[in-house]
C-alpha cells in the first residue's frame, strides 16, 4: 500500500522590505545621501544601512578657526540603520568614533540613547516620515562637535536644537580649549532624575 502524504504547503514568501514597499523614498534617500555625504556607503543587508564618516563641519555658515582643536581633523564615523518601518520610523544612528562612554547612555544631556544610538530628535513628532535622512546626519555631524565641547567642560548640556541650526556655541570654537577632555567614570550612574524631568516636557532626549 502506498502511503499517502499530507497536502503540499505552498513557500511562504519573504517579507517586503521597506526599500521595496518605498521604491521612491529609496531612490531619494540614495541620491541625497551620495550628493551630501560621498563618503557613506550603503549595505543592502537586512533593512540597509550606511557607514562612513561625515564631514566635519558640513553647515552653511564658516567653520570656526580653532575647530581641529576641540574635535581633532576628523568627522564622526557613524552606521545609520535602517528599520523595516523606514520611512515612518527613523533609523537608527551609531557613533562608531567616537564611542560615548556607558555612563554616558541615557542621560539627556549627552542626546545619547541607552542602546547607543544618538538622540537627534527633541520629540519624536518631528519626524513625520517625510523629512530627508540628511537632516539627521547633519544633526549627527553636529553631535561630535557638542561632544567635544562637553569632553572638554565648556558646556554641561547639549542644546536642545543643536549646531546645525544654533550658534550660541560657536564662540568656544573660535580659542583652543582650556582643559584637555575627560574620561567618564564608568561607574556613574546614569543621570535618572534629569531624564525625567525632561520627560516631561515633551521631548525624547
Amino acid at each position: 500500500m502506498t502511503a499517502t502524504t499530507g497536502p503540499h504547503k505552498p513557500a511562504q514568501p519573504a517579507p517586503l522590505t521597506w526599500s521595496a514597499a518605498e521604491p521612491r523614498r529609496f531612490e531619494r534617500d540614495q541620491r541625497e545621501i551620495t550628493a551630501a555625504f560621498p563618503d557613506l556607503v550603503y549595505d543592502a543587508e537586512g533593512a540597509g544601512s550606511w557607514n562612513g564618516i561625515l564631514p566635519l563641519w558640513p553647515f552653511e555658515r564658516p567653520q570656526p578657526a580653532h575647530l581641529t582643536d576641540w574635535t581633532g581633523t576628523t568627522g564622526l564615523h557613524v552606521l545609520m540603520v535602517y528599520r523595516q518601518a523606514y520611512p515612518m520610523a527613523p533609523p537608527h544612528i551609531f557613533p562608531l568614533d567616537p564611542v560615548p562612554e556607558p555612563a554616558e547612555w541615557t542621560q539627556s544631556r549627552w542626546h545619547v540613547n541607552g542602546d547607543r544610538t544618538l538622540c537627534l530628535l527633541r520629540a519624536d513628532s518631528l519626524w513625520t516620515g517625510r523629512e530627508s535622512v540628511v537632516d539627521l546626519l547633519l544633526k549627527a555631524a553636529a553631535w561630535k562637535v557638542e561632544y567635544a565641547l562637553m569632553k572638554h567642560e565648556a558646556i554641561t548640556q547639549m542644546s536642545d536644537r543643536g549646531i546645525v541650526e544654533d550658534d550660541r556655541f560657536d564662540h568656544f570654537l573660535t580659542r583652543p580649549p582650556a582643559k584637555e577632555p575627560t574620561r567618564s567614570s564608568l561607574t556613574t550612574p546614569p543621570d535618572t532624575a534629569r531624564d525625567q524631568q525632561d520627560a516631561g516636557s515633551g521631548g525624547s532626549c
